[in-house]
């Protein structure tokens, strides 16, 4: 089924998954005011130019999209998270590091949001 918004994919998923999204949501917005919210790939994402962050929630992870490729020491800070593809995964039953995904996203709206 196709999302028309952030709250109405929100209000599919599981509801302990729920609070997660939206601090992900509120931490992006805080940090990037500029950013629009849109949906891609059937997915809550952040716009500028084009669309730069995405998430998602599955059953036992919220995953963050694309990989961030640029900065080098971010990229070693988030090694644990990233799965093969470069992609992040942040378990559900461990505390959401939503400090670290604000600096994620800020780095993905230099590589991609404003091309």
């Amino acid at each position: 089924m196709p999302f028309a918004s952030h709250e109405a994919y929100f209000g599919s998923v599981a509801p302990e998954a729920r609070p997660l999204l939206e601090s992900i949501q509120a931490e992006v917005e805080s940090l990037l005011p500029e950013a629009k919210r849109c949906i891609s790939y059937n997915m809550p994402a952040f716009k500028t130019k084009r669309a730069f962050f995405y998430f998602a929630a599955f059953k036992k992870h919220i995953g963050i999209y694309p990989p961030v490729t640029h900065d080098a020491a971010l990229i070693r800070e988030i090694a644990r998270f990233r799965n093969e593809k470069g992609n992040l995964s942040f378990p559900l039953n461990q505390p959401l590091p939503i400090d670290l995904i604000g600096r994620v996203a800020v780095a993905l709206d230099r590589e991609y949001g404003l091309k």
